[in-house]
């Protein structure tokens, strides 16, 4: 099914396309609020799963939430345990992992994201304040 691009979807693709610090759907709609004050909050959840389905944007999945990433390439995140944050780490990614996994299990449209968990500098430092 093909679903026409609405005002509204642009307005939360162009959100998300606009930051770089995978942001909460939250996040998303209050930023799409200063624009729009009329768009619901169920309205920019639901385009965020359209667009999620349709693979134009992505989502990593943070401890607590989940946040989108506007970058569907592979690529790893680091996740930080104390704040949430979630940050890309710049790692080859192994297309290879992803035919053995299959190869072993007989799973078929097999894919891999990787997720490291640490501490955020930010939280580092007011850990030691």
């Amino acid at each position: 099914m093909t679903r026409r691009n609405t005002r509204q979807r642009q307005l939360v693709l162009d959100a998300v396309r606009s930051r770089c610090d995978h942001p909460t759907a939250e996040d998303i709609y209050l930023q799409v609020r200063e624009t729009d004050n009329r768009v619901s909050r169920g309205t920019v959840y639901r385009n965020l799963n359209l667009l999620t389905e349709a693979g134009i944007i992505t989502t990593v999945k943070a401890p607590g939430t989940t946040r989108f990433d506007w970058r569907c390439d592979g690529h790893a995140h680091v996740v930080c345990r104390a704040c949430g944050a979630v940050a890309d780490i710049a790692l080859p990614h192994d297309e290879a992992l992803d035919a053995r996994a299959a190869e072993e299990t007989s799973y078929s449209h097999v894919c891999h994201s990787l997720i490291f968990e640490g501490t955020c500098p930010a939280c580092q430092r007011a850990a030691q304040n």
